[in-house]
């Protein structure tokens, strides 16, 4: 008699793994008026900087699994482990839309009877929910533009084999906003040109670099920009897919993380408690009429989510009462995007 091979034996002996009429491998759904340009005046006031302390990178987004393999066999699966499959599955929950007809008259009533044009954007970079007001704006960048500076001579080399001088003018101009900091930047990345081609390998589409001189100063701070370039630029910073590397969108993360007090208004007043808030401010009084340009552009992260934020304002006869508008502004949009908990 022919004898069965041992292996065709054991497999034939084995009870079956699934019960009759189970599916195998289902994975879990995912989800995926530009005002007349003037003369670039320096803000008095500037802080003076202590020497710098170690820079500590911050910790990189966890990648999460998009889907689970088929249950044939049970397994024990540690508790830190489940924790993050529960994160996924909440992630594909249904995303409510953003009530945008409703924030736009919550805007409208607290804007009426301010002076100047206000453009503002909040995306949620997790979900993909957004919301944008009059996103047609075109708007000065003022000192926000110092983000882009940095993000552009990262590009160029990484930040471990920066000259240190050149280190500690990226701190000064991001952390204190030091204009002449950002000058000695702004010529090392190559000017307006360097500064445009960066944005366009960030995918930026309104943001070009103002050649020339302003006063005492080049003029990255009136280069106009829109609502969702900043936006773009902001998720740069958080993305995989970013042209510039883990390690150098760390670093710029960092030092907007630690803005010195004084200049952290702005997006942050939008943040619940436990959030993490990442921004540069901009203020700047136009020469031509006296008014205050006033922008925050930055990042608010907690819950799983990241919120790229971005709010442009001009004509405030006083940088006070534009702060106090970019804030207003920025808290009755991210209201509708999460509650803060009590």
């Amino acid at each position: 008699m022919r004898t069965l091979p041992r292996l065709a034996i054991a497999l034939a002996l084995l009870p079956p793994l699934l019960a009759p009429g189970t599916a195998a491998g289902t994975a879990l759904p995912t989800h995926a008026a530009p005002g007349t340009v003037g003369a670039h005046v320096a803000v008095p006031g500037q802080v003076s900087a202590p020497e710098p302390g170690t820079l500590r990178a911050a910790p990189g987004p966890v990648r999460m699994p998009h889907h689970l393999g088929p249950p044939a066999i049970a397994v024990t699966v540690p508790a830190k482990k489940a924790k993050a499959v529960k994160t996924v599955q909440a992630k594909t929950e249904a995303v409510k839309p953003v009530p945008a007809k409703k924030i736009t008259e919550r805007l409208d009533r607290f804007l009426a009877g301010r002076p100047g044009p206000v453009t503002a954007m909040v995306k949620d970079l997790t979900t993909g929910r957004v919301y944008r007001y009059h996103p047609g704006e075109r708007l000065i960048t003022a000192s926000t533009a110092k983000v882009q500076i940095l993000m552009a001579l990262l590009l160029g080399k990484p930040w471990r084999r920066l000259p240190g001088s050149v280190r500690r003018d990226a701190e000064l101009m991001i952390r204190y906003s030091d204009n002449h900091a950002a000058d000695r930047l702004w010529l090392r990345i190559g000017g307006a040109a360097g500064f445009t081609e960066a944005g366009r390998r960030f995918g930026l589409r309104h943001t070009r670099g103002v050649p020339g001189d302003c006063v005492d100063l080049y003029c990255w701070g009136i280069t106009e920009t829109s609502v969702d370039d900043q936006v773009r630029l902001m998720k740069a910073l958080v993305s995989g897919k970013s042209p510039l590397k883990a390690k150098e969108r760390a670093q710029v993360l960092e030092l907007m993380g630690a803005v010195v007090r004084g200049q952290d208004w702005g997006v942050s007043a939008a943040a619940c408690a436990g959030e993490r808030v990442r921004l540069k401010n901009g203020w700047l009084k136009r020469v031509s009429n006296g008014r205050w340009a006033t922008v925050s552009v930055g990042l608010i992260r907690g819950r799983g989510h990241d919120y790229a934020v971005a709010v442009l304002t001009e004509g405030s006869a006083e940088v006070g009462d534009g702060i106090a508008t970019v804030e207003g502004v920025a808290a009755r949009i991210m209201r509708d995007f999460r509650r803060c908990r009590a």
